[in-house]
């Protein structure tokens, strides 16, 4: 199993994405910069980690959801490979298209970095599996651009092909419909505010991020 973490300018949690890969995965990750055009051979799983991608200009992951690599992302999310954006990754998700909806600024305008708890909602896909006996998580938050954003058509969508992964039990930015991460169509690209990575069972005080991690190990490793 290949995994890897892409690096923007402004990233600052590809860190922590590689340290819980490096703790949970089969094989070291790769780190890859963002103006690389390709990825490794054989790739099964790519994080988008969070931050602030070029500083947050113009539009949170807008001028990161240009950059050379997207390209790339995009086959490999056609391929059928497994992509978590976290954060500013889901930000970057939703501007390149591979995700709906937008990411808007926190309903109170103010910047939100606390634990909050979530509830599993699709426990069907690899990163949930974990939590189907599980009514209530808590992951950290840290943003402030995280007020997640649909028509009603496409949230009609979204909840009726049960692509809501997760929800705030107290919805922390104003998101439509408490939605703190959604799916792909195929189940296999997730993209949400919370930080996972943030919550794996070592210096950070909680372990509940550790089962997203697992579930997406576990479903490649059996198939």
């Amino acid at each position: 199993m290949k995994t890897a973490v892409i690096v923007f300018p402004g990233s600052n949690c590809d860190r922590d994405a590689l340290v819980a890969l490096e703790t949970l995965a089969p094989t070291p990750p790769q780190r890859i910069w963002h103006k690389e055009t390709s990825l490794p051979a054989d790739l099964d799983f790519v994080v988008v980690p969070g931050g602030f991608s070029y500083g947050d200009y113009l539009r949170c992951g807008a001028m990161a959801g240009n950059s050379p690599i997207i390209a790339e992302l995009k086959r490999f999310a056609e391929k059928g490979g497994y992509i978590l954006g976290i954060c500013n990754g889901f930000q970057i998700l939703t501007e390149t298209g591979l995700l709906p909806g937008a990411l808007l600024r926190n309903a109170a305008l103010n910047f939100v970095c606390r634990n909050e708890r979530l509830i599993p909602v699709n426990t069907d896909s690899a990163y949930t599996r974990g939590y189907a006996a599980t009514s209530e998580i808590t992951i950290p938050v840290a943003h402030h651009d995280g007020n997640y954003f649909a028509d009603a058509e496409t949230l009609e969508r979204l909840e009726g092909e049960s692509r809501v992964a997760f929800r705030y039990a107290d919805n922390p930015n104003g998101s439509a419909n408490d939605i703190a991460g959604i799916l792909s169509e195929n189940g296999r690209v997730l993209g949400m505010m919370p930080h996972p990575e943030r919550a794996i069972g070592g210096h950070e005080g909680g372990a509940d991020g550790r089962a997203l991690f697992e579930g997406v190990v576990n479903s490649m490793a059996t198939a």
